[in-house]
């Protein structure tokens, strides 16, 4: 009998194309086979000869990391098989079509991620064996098979939490939330090898570089890396961050349109950090990264969120006879809004019922097992106050639970509580709405209503456990618990005569009503308000006073009074934050008493507004004309005006246009061409910023059709 001859491969189809788009991968390009585990791909292999399933043997070799190892998981061995033996690596169903064997390969569903290199090891009976490389594949996450850790059981939610490239970032004030577009751009041709870039430069891949690849497998070691990587603080993560306002050595983080600049950038340098970054900046940095690695994610914002450092429930701020807000030398502080990210996730590590939406946190606030990261925090345990759980439970509790007290200072000292406000923080917790422009309070998913007996008794229990069992007991507990109201002789607000227009005067109105109080059921009073106006930074603290003014009242019993206040532009010209953001706070003295009474209101001032326009259809690879036009409103000219254009798809990288000086009142009219490069709804981001203002920001929703479609 004649010997066979030797198989010998001669050529491999990795069907890229067709596997890419079976595994939601096709925007990443169809270059490179990039796959998600737990779901079958496809291989065509032709030989010298027509392959024969009882002679020739085949063992496939899939590997990945470092030190490659079956027993870490970073390596597998597998045999062509007739039918698929379960959730472990396989190659079966195959088919022979004369020299050429069609075969399907299984990742299981809790595979290590990674670039992968895949070899085929081909023997005849006893004989040697030969080993040949198929070539290279990315396996990811795959938040579409129901074994996968990230599975989420939703077509149009997977649509919105991991094929969306674009979305907003929510900032300003809980009464006046303004929405910043953002490109996360997560399927631009070399993102997915920056994100593994990310996992490589990591402080636990440079201490062991085997055992941190063989824990990929786990979406929450990989999210905890990806946190700590985000900021630079012990590494050289992606973002350095800057609250100072000084960002002469680096890009302001108001100016970032999107995550590819930052991402190429930080890859480009070799991993240095990429100056400057906020909360926003590096949470929508995160999303890139996650989403792009097939984890569903989200960006949140929370207003008033609170940095609680010593964990006893409380912030403190402080203000003097004048109502001046003081800065103060303590950590503790609140934020005039803090954004972060929920990664979607089943949590093994826990007991059951925790599973879901876990807040990650990538600003560098807090350490967490030594590093700068936080999470992942499941956000029904933040609900519950079942803080004890992992990952910074208690962390995430006090942003949006925490108390806060106002005091009044004389001479240094504190003298006297002006308030105890058990709902001012954690206001309007918000995301983008699915499938929509618009966004959506998802605070409801982190706490009882405020004032409810569920809230207040879940912050009762978790009181209990972060100041434990020596303190469960104390005087301040008590106040806790009882809420703290003062009995007050007036009431005093401050309300907006008009929508505050940056660049006009500030028009208000302060409205007080006498009503009963023990001291004085009935009868007049009269009231010195003081007021004092100051810019706050993004961290809550304030600037200098820009403005104060007083106003005196006698006021009958039952009676109400009101009084209009002018801020002129004059006083806030040049004196504003980034945050664009002033406090007007009064404290009113009762002179028969010496009580004092505090009213607050916050002002936020948007920058002028830009529109953008297309004029025709928007087809791949046909020129596309858009119009960007912008009024300055305000009383100032915008010197040194520069325009930065993205949006994955329709621009690759960014388009920067210097535009000059814009003279008050005048208008600007911009025409560009674009050249789109994908199908499908993009998002075009326009930026205007100028030496006065660093941030007009505008986008525009274009569906885009593909080449020659009808």
């Amino acid at each position: 009998m004649d010997q066979v001859a030797t198989l010998q491969l001669e050529s491999v189809d990795l069907q890229s194309s067709r596997n890419n788009r079976e595994h939601h991968t096709q925007e990443m390009g169809v270059k490179r086979l990039t796959v998600r585990r737990g779901q079958l791909f496809y291989l065509r292999l032709s030989f010298s000869r027509p392959f024969q399933s009882q002679s020739d043997h085949i063992t496939f070799v899939a590997e990945t990391g470092p030190k490659p190892s079956e027993l870490l998981g970073t390596r597998a061995t597998f045999f062509l098989t007739r039918v698929r033996p379960g959730n472990v690596w396989s190659a079966s169903d195959f088919t022979i079509d004369s020299n050429s064997l069609h075969v399907s390969l299984f990742t299981p569903a809790n595979a290590v991620i990674g670039h992968y290199i895949l070899k085929i090891e081909i023997s005849q009976g006893q004989g040697h064996s030969v080993t040949y490389p198929l070539g290279t594949f990315i396996l990811l996450f795959n938040p579409w098979s129901p074994e996968d850790d990230v599975y989420l059981p939703s077509e149009i939610l997977l649509q919105e939490y991991v094929m969306q490239d674009y979305g907003f970032v929510y900032k300003g004030h809980e009464r006046f939330i303004t929405s910043w577009p953002w490109n996360y751009g997560q399927f631009e041709e070399d993102i997915i090898d920056i994100c593994f870039e990310i996992l490589n430069k990591s402080l636990h891949y440079l201490k062991n570089p085997a055992k941190d690849c063989s824990q990929r497998n786990d979406v929450v070691y990989v999210c905890r890396v990806v946190s700590a990587m985000i900021n630079s603080n012990d590494d050289n993560g992606v973002l350095q961050g800057n609250w100072s306002e000084d960002y002469s050595e680096g890009v302001s983080p108001l100016e970032w349109n999107g995550s590819v600049a930052i991402l190429r950038q930080w890859s480009a340098r070799g991993g240095q950090p990429v100056k400057y970054g906020q909360c926003w900046v590096f949470a929508s940095v995160m999303c890139t990264v996650m989403r792009c690695l097939g984890v569903p994610t989200r960006v949140v914002s929370n207003f008033r969120s609170a940095h609680n450092v010593d964990r006893n429930l409380t912030i403190d701020t402080y203000y003097d006879r004048n109502a001046e807000m003081l800065s103060t030398q303590k950590r503790d502080k609140i934020w005039n809004f803090h954004v972060w990210n929920e990664c979607w996730m089943i949590r093994k590590d826990l007991p059951p019922g925790y599973n879901g939406w876990q807040v990650l946190d990538p600003t560098p606030q807090q350490t967490s097992s030594g590093l700068f990261c936080c999470g992942p925090a499941s956000v029904k345990a933040i609900r519950e106050g079942d803080v004890h759980l992992a990952y910074d439970t208690p962390f995430v509790y006090a942003e949006v639970n925490a108390d806060e007290v106002i005091w009044l200072l004389r001479d240094g000292q504190a003298q006297e509580i002006l308030a105890h406000n058990t709902s001012s923080i954690g206001k309007e917790i918000s995301t983008k709405m699915v499938g929509s422009d618009q966004h959506q309070s998802i605070t409801s998913s982190y706490k009882y209503p405020e004032g409810s007996p569920e809230e207040r008794a879940v912050f009762m229990k978790a009181s209990r456990k972060m100041l434990g069992p020596q303190r469960a007991s104390s005087p301040f507990l008590d106040l806790l618990e009882s809420g703290g109201l003062r009995d007050e002789p007036a009431q005093l607000q401050l309300h907006l005569a008009r929508t505050p227009e940056w660049g006009q005067d500030l028009q208000l109105l302060l409205r007080i009503r006498r009503v009963p109080d023990s001291t004085h059921p009935q009868g007049p009073i009269g009231l010195l308000v003081r007021f004092c106006a100051q810019a706050l930074l993004h961290g809550g603290g304030p600037r200098k006073p820009l403005w104060r003014h007083t106003v005196r009242v006698n006021l009958d019993f039952g009676k109400e009074t009101q009084r209009p206040l002018l801020l002129p532009y004059s006083n806030y010209r040049g004196k504003l934050t980034d945050e664009k953001l002033i406090r007007v706070s009064g404290i009113a003295e009762v002179e028969e008493t010496g009580r004092s009474m505090l009213v607050l209101k916050d002002i936020s001032l948007e920058p002028p507004h830009l529109s953008i326009e297309v004029s025709e259809r928007a087809e791949v690879g046909k020129a596309l004309r858009v119009h960007v036009t912008l009024t300055n409103t305000l009383m100032v000219a915008l010197s040194s005006c520069t325009m930065v254009l993205e949006g994955s798809g329709l621009v690759n990288g960014q388009i920067t246009k210097d535009l000059g000086t814009l003279v008050a009142g005048h208008t600007l009219q911009i025409q560009l061409d674009l050249y789109p490069t994908k199908a499908g709804p993009r998002q075009l981001q326009v930026l205007i910023s100028s030496n006065e203002v660093k941030e007009i920001k505008g986008y525009k929703d274009i569906f885009v059709t593909a080449a020659g479609a009808p």
